[in-house]
């Protein structure tokens, strides 16, 4: 097997892990890390090479664009004392309590390299917490908790680790520079992320064609990234910042095409993106057991003393954060979605999955610094990284679903059913507002008017029908069974027009052009 041939194995493995996932209840990521594992101890299956340099530019983009798409710039400000809490002062925590620990257990380990181990172990992968999450039901809240701790820890880590790495490399720290270092690198990507943001914006207004417009948005998270890592700007802040201008302010209600479609694609990419991402994660375990050659009981030791420090510093910041944000929330009466008991408390401790950037910063370590000896106990380093790896999102995201269960956490459906029914009622009030409005400059006929008007209802019944009265209720039950029966025959009159055209293709001097032309209109028309 070579490696393109690999390559189409995984994205194979992250289309079938998906049903069998939902099928016995386990996370779609972790069964991709499983499946790596058992292709890296394959003796047919050839060793990922891979540059480190291209693991994180590569993979992190698109998967952070896609996680943006399913939430919003006002959720995370509404959530920002908790995302805090957990996205930077939690990984500044645990960056130096793994630092201190493994500094003094593993032998010849520096502090600036012991700083990078622990900056690269810190932040919880935001792929597999929401993958996991949204699987198991849990609630809003912790969703979306969780949803802006991955997106945003990423920020804070990769900093302190290039911090670091450099004091390992150089030889020098000073701490003065590395503040300045954060904060301007926070900067470059706010501005980097806005800036583009506003000019894709601008081009997808132009571009005018869903085909084009969901062309731009696949290469804009790359262009953020790579324009903020070349001005020394955080190329995950930028990307971030880059999805979340275009998710307020690119969304045109009425272009229906696009967003059914660019919908579709971005599902497709995080799909597929985050399969192999996984995939490699458990293909890369040969490097790991490569470095232990001879040593494996001692270092298996570290390993599991560091994934010890990295799971009970979260359950240590969690209880008394958990605690003063509920305290918080009591006495300013905030809307900020927070865990309300411990067993949600329990639920985000065990959801801690470390993954794709640990990964890619373990084996992005230099094998060298400046004065041309070897990195500080670098195979170390890389064991460990993957031996907390390993541990959190293999046997954390393994049992997180047992967790849930016997724990009874789950989403509030009933609230959602209310959102969902206050939306319903929104949007045909917005409908009968707009009718009115017309009806103010048009003359419309009076069986016309109230046709209109029924439908205007009919907009909100649809989305949540309790919100009929009982009897309004049994007859729009009753035009829906007729509506249904409408759109089946309807359904099989586009089929056969369908059926018509595509024969049209195989026709002795047909234009295929014309005939895909006349299908896309076709196509359209049955969304309708």
């Amino acid at each position: 097997m070579d490696q393109l041939a690999l390559l189409f194995v995984l994205l194979l493995g992250a289309v079938i892990s998906v049903p069998v996932g939902d099928r016995f209840g386990l996370p779609a990521p972790v069964l991709m890390t499983l499946l790596g594992i058992l292709l890296a101890v394959a003796d047919f299956v050839p060793n990922v090479d891979i540059p480190p340099g291209l693991i994180l530019p590569v993979l992190l983009p698109p998967l952070l664009y896609a996680a943006v798409r399913r939430t919003s710039w006002r959720q995370f400000a509404a959530n920002k004392r908790p995302i805090f809490l957990l996205a930077v002062a939690l990984v500044f925590v645990t960056t130096f309590s793994v630092a201190a620990v493994a500094h003094s257990v593993v032998p010849g380990l520096s502090v600036a390299a012991a700083v990078a181990l622990g900056a690269l172990v810190a932040p919880p992968d935001p792929v597999a917490a929401t993958a996991v999450a949204g699987q198991l039901g849990l609630p809003r809240r912790l969703v979306s908790i969780l949803e802006g701790e991955g997106l945003f820890n990423d920020v804070t880590a990769i900093v302190l680790y290039h911090v670091a790495i450099a004091a390992v490399v150089s030889g020098e720290f000073h701490a003065g520079e590395a503040v300045l270092q954060f904060v301007l690198s926070a900067v470059v990507a706010l501005v980097v992320g806005v800036a583009l943001g506003w000019g894709a914006n601008k081009l997808l207004e132009l571009l005018g064609d869903a085909t084009l417009q969901i062309s731009l948005t696949l290469l804009v998270p790359f262009a953020a990234y790579v324009l903020a890592e070349e001005l020394h700007g955080s190329g995950v802040l930028a990307v971030l910042t880059c999805a979340l201008f275009l998710a307020e302010y690119a969304a045109d209600p009425d272009d229906v095409v696009s967003r059914l479609a660019g919908h579709a694609f971005w599902d497709i990419v995080d799909t597929l993106v985050t399969g192999v991402a996984f995939g490699l994660i458990g293909l890369e375990l040969h490097n790991a057991i490569r470095t232990a050659s001879g040593r494996w009981g001692e270092m298996l030791g570290w390993a599991a003393v560091v994934a010890a420090v990295v799971i009970g510093v979260r359950l240590l910041w969690l209880l008394p954060a958990g605690w003063l944000a509920r305290k918080m929330h009591a006495l300013r009466d905030v809307d900020e979605e927070i865990p309300m008991s411990w067993r949600e408390t329990v639920v985000m401790w065990w959801s801690g999955m470390r993954g794709v950037a640990s990964v890619a910063l373990a084996l992005a370590i230099p094998l060298h610094v400046d004065d041309g000896s070897a990195f500080p106990a670098r195979d170390e380093i890389v064991f460990i990284a993957f031996g907390v790896i390993m541990t959190t999102l293999v046997l954390q995201g393994l049992t997180l679903p047992w967790i849930v269960r016997r724990l009874g956490v789950r989403a509030d459906t009933e609230r959602e059913k209310e959102y969902e029914r206050e939306l319903a009622v929104r949007a045909a009030r917005a409908a009968k507002r707009r009718l009115r409005e017309i009806e103010e400059v048009e003359e419309l006929p009076e069986e016309v008017s109230e046709q209109l008007l029924r439908r205007a209802f009919e907009i909100g019944v649809r989305i949540s029908p309790h919100i009929a009265e009982d009897e309004r209720r049994e007859g729009h039950e009753q035009r829906v069974r007729r509506l249904k029966r409408v759109r089946r025959i309807q359904g099989e009159m586009m089929s056969a027009a369908r059926h018509e055209v595509l024969a049209a293709r195989s026709e002795t001097g047909a234009d295929p052009e014309i005939v895909d032309r006349v299908l896309r209109q076709l196509d359209v028309r049955s969304l309708r």
